[in-house]
């Protein structure tokens, strides 16, 4: 399924967006701030996800992706690795069945490598398992870092290529790990933080940014309908003037 490269081509604008990309920020500090233990704050997170993941299905967005672990959170202490992974297989187990039910569709990005043999099983069950869903398409975003993924779209496709044949975004971007999703429309942050820490660095290109406060175990619908409003108030040129957009919407 090819989607059109904003950087190329002006995509349709609706006032829902079909893409929204999360950077689900602030666990920790959602906990420390309550005098709990880090691992409160991430099971609370997991709780934020169920209602997001819901939200999303009600409101029409057909994907949303999810930025659970990066290839930079290795370097957190193992302690608390560990039981994100756990949490995962938690999750996987927990989930699944219910997304299965409700017409969502699961996918999970990233080098996934790294993770034991058993979760990366689980990930490819419930992958096949939900594979057909339509409804919503959420992605997990797992030992995933926007270089690593322009990297392996490149070592894939030059696999495939004469050594000094040139290579263009048309041709790199069905190896990028998420050619199935359109790009995002919109982007969301939480926790206060105003980067997007090698996070879809090629898909971003011209998402709308939305940054907020909040800690990710406190997002939820209402969080995610002001981020929509906010998103509904900008104005997508795509390169283009300001009455060039004007003169389409008039039209």
């Amino acid at each position: 399924m090819s989607h059109i490269s904003s950087t190329k081509e002006i995509p349709v604008v609706n006032s829902i967006p079909t893409h929204v990309a999360i950077i689900m920020d602030g666990n920790g500090r959602w906990a420390t701030k309550r005098f709990l233990p880090r691992v409160a704050g991430h099971v609370k997170g997991v709780e934020a996800v169920r209602g997001v993941v819901e939200a999303c299905a009600k409101r029409g967005i057909s994907f949303l992706t999810l930025f659970a672990f990066s290839s930079e959170n290795w370097r957190r202490p193992a302690e608390e690795v560990s039981l994100l992974m756990r949490l995962f297989v938690s999750a996987l187990e927990k989930e699944v069945t219910k997304m299965h039910a409700n017409d969502i569709r699961l996918k999970v990005v990233g080098d996934l490598t790294r993770f034991d043999t058993a979760l990366q099983n689980m990930i490819f069950e419930a992958e096949q398992k939900t594979a057909k869903n339509k409804k919503l398409t959420v992605t997990i975003c797992a030992n995933y870092g926007g270089r690593w993924d322009v990297v392996q779209a490149m070592n894939k496709y030059r696999t495939e290529i004469p050594p000094d044949q040139h290579i263009t975004e048309a041709q790199l971007e069905p190896y990028l790990s998420m050619a199935y999703a359109p790009e995002p429309d919109l982007f969301i942050r939480t926790g206060g933080e105003t980067r997007i820490s090698n996070f879809l660095l090629w898909q971003l290109a011209y998402s709308e940014l939305y940054f907020t406060d909040t800690f990710w175990p406190d997002f939820d619908a209402a969080s995610l309908d002001a981020a929509i409003e906010s998103y509904q108030t900008r104005e997508r040129r795509f390169g283009r003037t300001s009455a060039q957009v004007t003169g389409e919407i008039s039209k």
